[in-house]
């Protein structure tokens, strides 16, 4: 019994180790750098074993975005805490979520976005129920403190967010303008977050844009 216990633990732990690992390598090299080969080598173990616990590259990624997206939730909910508006709430959110596609891991996000796009809407999914709870109270928060147009329904207004995101980091809607994305960011979500403002809300706007600059 106690020698099947530690053979279920040494299998969990490898499985562990190979998926930390893997996104680790993915983050910092992009996903298509990165082969089942290269990984192999970089854990040091046979490739007899890494494809003893996955079966291809895209199983092995679909693990390792389940890690990745429940840590980028976890931050997310963490740099909402002490925020003082919906406002500002909102514009954290989106300047997170920009940081992360047009940061240090923009290759990472770059291949995730052209080349695994419906891995990574299913995983997404899975992970999305209490994002899109926090968003849509957040939208209700900022209706309610008169910072957001009364009129406006919150589920539509994430729905167009979420368009008007998926347009800049997902498709080359954009491209022929070759702007860079602190430009392309002001020509599309920054103009729409302005617009589902009142002048209570857009007050708030200009402050944050004159601290940042």
């Amino acid at each position: 019994m106690e020698n099947y216990i530690y053979k279920i633990f040494s299998y969990t732990r490898m499985k562990e180790k190979i998926i930390e690992t893997s996104l680790q390598q993915f983050l910092q090299h992009g996903i298509r750098n990165i082969t089942m080969q290269k990984l192999v080598l970089t854990l040091g173990i046979s490739t007899k074993t890494m494809y003893k616990y996955f079966d291809d590259k895209e199983e092995l990624l679909e693990e390792c975005l389940k890690i990745h997206y429940k840590g980028t939730d976890k931050a997310i909910q963490k740099l909402l805490q002490g925020s003082p508006n919906a406002v500002v709430s909102l514009c954290r959110v989106y300047s997170k979520s920009l940081e992360l596609d047009f940061g240090t891991n923009h290759l990472f996000y770059h291949d995730l976005n052209h080349y695994y796009p419906d891995l990574q809407d299913k995983v997404i999914k899975q992970y999305s129920t209490n994002a899109v709870k926090i968003l849509i109270a957040i939208i209700e928060q900022g209706i309610a403190e008169g910072s957001f147009q009364p009129h406006l329904q919150p589920p539509v207004v994430l729905q167009a967010l979420s368009v008007l995101y998926t347009s800049i980091t997902r498709f080359d809607t954009y491209k022929k303008f070759a702007l860079n994305p602190n430009d392309l960011i002001d020509h599309t979500i920054n103009i729409y977050l302005k617009g589902i403002c009142t002048d209570k809300g857009l007050q708030i706007v200009n402050q944050l844009t004159e601290l940042s600059n």
